[in-house]
This record gives structure tokens, C-alpha cells and sequence, in this order.
């Protein structure tokens, strides 16, 4: 299984499945991260979080444990 925290900087992928469970699972689809979105990673912070996305258009920051629970292709 491969999720957003394993992509490289400067490579795009597309989303498969949220993992996780309530409130946490929600959030990340209020953010607009949902299945069959495309996701592309601009920059990673020097110690590795968060990470920055450009997901629809907009820019976006995630912690990396959120990272782990988004299943990518």
C-alpha cells in the first residue's frame, strides 16, 4: 500500500481510499482529499511535516500521520 506520505516531492498521484475513522476521516474530506482526486506534492517541511499539496487548485498543508491514512496510486 502506498500513501501520500511515500510520494516525492515534485510527483503526482491519485487518491484510492481514505483510511481512519470519524472526525479525522471527515476532515480530510472536507479538505477536498476525496477517491479518484489528483494530489501533487510541492514541498516537504525540513524535518518532514507537514507536507504542502496543490489538491483542486488550492495549496494545502498535512500533517504526515493524516498523510499515512491516504491511500494513493
Amino acid at each position: 500500500m502506498r500513501t501520500l506520505r511515500d510520494v516525492a516531492i515534485g510527483d503526482s498521484a491519485v487518491v484510492v481510499k481514505l483510511h481512519g475513522e470519524g472526525a479525522v476521516k471527515r476532515r480530510i474530506m472536507d479538505m477536498g482529499i476525496t477517491k479518484g482526486t489528483g494530489v501533487y506534492v510541492r514541498k516537504v517541511a525540513p524535518l518532514g511535516d507537514p507536507i504542502e499539496v496543490t489538491v483542486r487548485g488550492y495549496e494545502l498543508s498535512i500533517r504526515k500521520a493524516d498523510a499515512e491514512m491516504i491511500e494513493v496510486e
